[in-house]
């Protein structure tokens, strides 16, 4: 199966707070996920905690080098994707972002978010979100039981397989 490629500050474990969810469905490809999760103006629509999301380039779907902004958590996230690989026939798709939210050492927080969609034999898919954070509210997160990002990611999860299934949000 295939894996996160991290960069090395952001490498799982070395961080603040790390969480990893997963789901492998049936009866969806990677090819009809993708767009659901490209475009974050769809976010909001499959998952509660996504809210005033916009891209700077006046583009619709992310891309290498894209930078919006959206909040979660209460945050107001500031992103650039930095791994862009569609879904091709016998790979798997990724797509990752560099996120951060700005402020003093109490506030400040700057994270890795990253996707793989992998079809999988049988007509399964593979979707794994994994995402670690640097910073004061990141060890408040991690220090929280349940972690709330580790069910909220879960909720994203979710609410994308749902919106792919449905064939809109």
């Amino acid at each position: 199966m295939s894996e996160i490629c991290w960069p090395d500050a952001y490498l799982p474990g070395m961080t603040d707070n790390y969480v990893s969810n997963e789901v492998i469905v049936s009866g969806l490809s990677a090819a009809e996920v993708w767009p659901f999760l490209v475009t974050p103006s769809r976010w909001p629509a499959y998952y509660d905690n996504a809210a005033s999301v916009r891209l700077y380039s006046g583009d619709t779907e992310l891309r290498l080098g894209a930078r919006f902004r959206f909040s979660t958590f209460g945050f107001p996230v500031e992103a650039e994707v930095n791994e862009f690989e569609p879904p091709v026939q016998g790979n798997s798709a990724h797509v990752a972002w560099h996120g951060w939210v700005e402020g003093d050492a109490t506030a400040r927080l700057d994270v890795h978010h990253a996707w793989l969609l992998e079809d999988l034999p049988g007509g399964r898919l593979r979707i794994l979100t994994q995402e670690t954070q640097n910073g004061a509210p990141a060890k408040a997160l991690a220090a929280t039981t349940p972690n709330p990002m580790l069910n909220a990611h879960q909720a994203w999860l979710d609410g994308l397989v749902r919106a792919a299934r449905a064939g809109g949000a």
